[in-house]
């Protein structure tokens, strides 16, 4: 399935060397996050997704999105996230971190207890599920919640993601406006990736937070 999309991809799109992404918090916690496509092609991805009404909720359960998936012999997708965006991250035997620091884009918050810190799924995966994960394999549904390799997954404060819960950018923005370009960028790269549709509305509100993006200076390499 996404081998033939990849193709569509380099057709329609220009691949050029790495961008480090630019978040709203401490270079180096924001230098460890996975890359969202820079905004031209954030764009173009998200001009190519499907606009489809929301498929039924029949059938879902947040059990059908298995996770945290071990990395490790103890390491699960989880504490691989905390330990990548947080700052000084002391860890157990158990890979459990102990002790550390993370900012939250959603919300500008630094936090400095593992409790108070939710590792947040990008595009929720209820969202998934009523823009085309319904019709997936369990495999492709637990690869998609503990993917490490696209910008989905992400240490936010608890609060912040509590907020959220699953709704999409149509009635969902991260507070901290200096991050809502970091958060349409991912999710336009996510659901581009995975083939996911978005609605009417999801479209306009990630085209108008694409809008706060500042202009890519002239000569600077893109994605």
């Amino acid at each position: 399935m996404l081998t033939r999309h990849r193709r569509r991809t380099a057709a329609a799109l220009t691949v050029l060397p790495t961008l480090l992404v630019t978040l709203a918090g401490p270079p180096a916690a924001a230098a460890r996050l996975p890359e969202p496509s820079v905004p031209p092609i954030a764009r173009a991805e998200l001009n190519l997704l499907t606009v489809a009404e929301p498929r039924s909720m029949d059938g879902y359960s947040p059990d059908r999105f298995p996770h945290w998936r071990l990395r490790t012999p103890t390491c699960d997708a989880r504490e691989t996230v905390l330990a990548r965006d947080g700052q000084n991250v002391q860890r157990d035997a158990d890979c459990r971190a102990l002790s550390g620091s993370w900012y939250s884009v959603y919300d500008g918050r630094t936090l400095t207890s593992a409790d108070d810190v939710d590792v947040s799924h990008i595009v929720p995966p209820a969202n998934a599920w009523r823009s085309g994960a319904d019709a997936w394999s369990d495999v492709e549904r637990r690869n998609f919640a503990n993917d490490l390799e696209r910008p989905q997954l992400i240490a936010v404060s608890a609060e912040s993601n509590k907020s959220r819960g699953d709704r999409g950018p149509e009635s969902w923005k991260p507070p901290l406006a200096a991050s809502r370009c970091m958060y349409a960028r991912a999710w336009a790269d996510v659901k581009y990736h995975y083939r996911l549709t978005v609605t009417a509305e999801e479209k306009a509100a990630l085209a108008e937070m694409l809008d706060t993006c500042r202009p890519q200076p002239a000569g600077e390499n893109r994605k």
